[in-house]
């Protein structure tokens, strides 16, 4: 497109990107005389009615966004079938453009673009929009290692991917976004959450310190293939200036499964800086691939936010490792019981009144047979004994209930 005028108030100059939705220029705005950055959708996209509608919706709520790392959205219209939003112009190079002029960056570099683009989608989700195509296109840098003096990064191009999904450009089977930046959830279809924008900047950071991706293949399927099936290797593999702990953060943002992963970009942007200091920030794992904390009913990442305090201890093993020193007892003496452990007051007791019992039926049982004598004597001498018998045998019983009754007491 040439140079000209957008509704008679924006002045176009020269061309910043372009891609396959849109081309950005350089305006200026006659009115509150200021330069904009003027984003032109395509004509394929301008032409379908339902997308425009969904656009012009989405811009609106983005327009809302209002925060340091999120490129502003002051405008939306249409001029001779051109279909355009106007944004704020940010002064820098995208983090594409670094990738591919440059290569990696610097851990704290890297830590730093991936802490303000955190903000930025913080910011976002925590009012109920999701990016959905966060990749190094969509993240201007300016200042630091572009332009000098303090690094800001801010985030692009919200609400354009979410309008497209829901129109008929999109083909049955496709997703939108570039494709290795798509999180595993999102390849199957599923909807987008705060986790799917987490695994994308992750994907941006690995090739920010690495230069390279964590996962690559040549169509959409052999990437789904090796996210299912393979875990990136550590960026230390590739840039050994890369912290451990850093890098460990990063593999965290690209977990697979999105409650193993970081559940909010607050958390990760939590993650990078214990990282980045050194802290481990690893995720273990009990046997069978569940995370602790699910064993012991608690929260997970997926539903709390992590802080400086809690991020190390979030993932604990579900049995303490240490126990209450227990009072020390002298070990009981061993019992032919096969229950529980009797103290040894009670066990001298138990016994003695086993003995006493077998004792009083050994004096029963010789009782009755002396009586049984004495009545066959005295039958024949014409003796009655039957009282001399009951009394001999009645007070033996009772001394021994005397007895035990001493012993119990």
């Amino acid at each position: 497109m040439e140079a000209g005028t957008l509704s008679g108030r924006y002045q176009t100059g020269e061309r910043l990107g372009s891609g396959g939705m849109s081309n950005v220029y350089k305006a200026t705005d006659l009115i509150l005389e200021r330069t904009v950055a003027v984003k032109i959708l395509a004509e394929h996209l301008s032409d379908d009615e339902r997308f425009i509608e969904r656009f012009r919706r989405e811009a609106l709520a983005v327009a809302k966004l209002i925060h340091p790392n999120i490129v502003q959205v002051y405008d939306t219209g249409v001029d001779e079938g051109r279909h355009y939003i106007v944004m704020e112009y940010v002064e820098g190079r995208s983090g594409a453009q670094i990738l591919q002029r440059q290569g990696p960056v610097g851990p704290e570099i890297a830590a730093e673009i991936g802490i303000q683009g955190c903000a930025g989608l913080d910011y976002a989700h925590r009012r109920g929009i999701i990016h959905r195509d966060v990749k190094p296109g969509n993240l201007m840098v300016f200042g630091g290692p572009v332009g000098g003096g303090e690094m800001t990064v801010k985030l692009t191009d919200f609400g354009i991917a979410r309008a497209i999904e829901q129109t008929r450009i999109t083909q049955v089977g496709s997703v939108v976004g570039t494709a290795a930046y798509l999180a595993p959830e999102q390849v199957r279809g599923d909807e987008a959450t705060p986790a799917t924008d987490v695994y994308a900047l992750g994907v941006v950071l690995y090739q920010f310190l690495t230069g390279r991706l964590p996962y690559e293949g040549s169509s959409l399927a052999e990437l789904a293939v090796r996210q299912q099936n393979e875990k990136p290797l550590p960026p230390t593999t590739y840039n050994d200036e890369v912290p451990e702990t850093l890098g460990a953060a990063v593999l965290r943002a690209l977990e697979g499964d999105p409650n193993r992963r970081y559940a909010s970009a607050d958390e990760l942007a939590a993650g990078l800086r214990m990282g980045l200091q050194g802290e481990d920030v690893t995720l273990p794992l009990q046997d069978g691939g569940t995370a602790a904390t699910n064993v012991l009913g608690e929260d997970t990442a997926a539903t709390r936010h992590l802080d400086r305090t809690t991020a190390q201890t979030e993932y604990r093993p579900a049995h303490s490792q240490t126990r209450r020193p227990e009072p020390r007892v002298a070990p009981p003496p061993p019992v032919a019981s096969s229950g529980p452990p009797a103290t040894p007051s009670r066990s001298a007791f138990s016994r003695f009144v086993r003995f006493v019992l077998a004792f009083v039926a050994l004096v029963l049982v010789a009782a009755a047979v002396a009586a049984a004598v004495i009545v066959t004597t005295d039958k024949a001498a014409g003796v009655k004994v039957s009282k001399v018998a009951g009394d001999t045998v009645d007070k033996v019983v009772d001394e021994v209930k005397e007895l035990v009754e001493r012993n119990t007491e």
